[in-house]
């Protein structure tokens, strides 16, 4: 299982960002079962500004099965989904404490916020 956290920094002490389109980086954290398998950060080629869709394309190429944010629209989820990537939405703390979370069941799915409609 491969998943991508929209990041404000590298690695998992960096904190989850509010937006998935429009973070500066993601971590992305390969899990075999619960243990973590390999961790690695990847500057958001969109940061500056992104079209619908080319960001969940983006995560989707790098193989994530799962991508969590603090933040997405409801068009946002539906394109992750219809690309098979799970979308989570979470509160802003440490990725490593989401990952834990994640990992024991405590997040499971997205609530859509209304002001990112227009920016998947």
């Amino acid at each position: 299982m491969r998943i991508a956290f929209a990041s404000e920094g590298e690695g998992l002490q960096s904190s989850l960002s509010q937006h998935f389109g429009r973070c500066p980086k993601y971590v992305f954290v390969e899990l075999e079962g619960s243990n973590i398998k390999q961790t690695n950060s990847k500057n958001n080629p969109f940061f500056s500004g992104h079209e619908p869709g080319m960001v969940p394309e983006f995560i989707a190429n790098e193989g994530a099965d799962v991508i969590i944010s603090g933040g997405m629209g409801p068009k946002a989820i539906e394109w992750f989904e219809q690309l098979g990537i799970k979308p989570i939405t979470a509160p802003v703390k440490p990725i490593k404490e989401l990952l834990e979370d994640y990992i024991n069941g405590k997040l499971t799915g997205a609530a859509p916020c209304n002001d990112h409609e227009s920016h998947p």
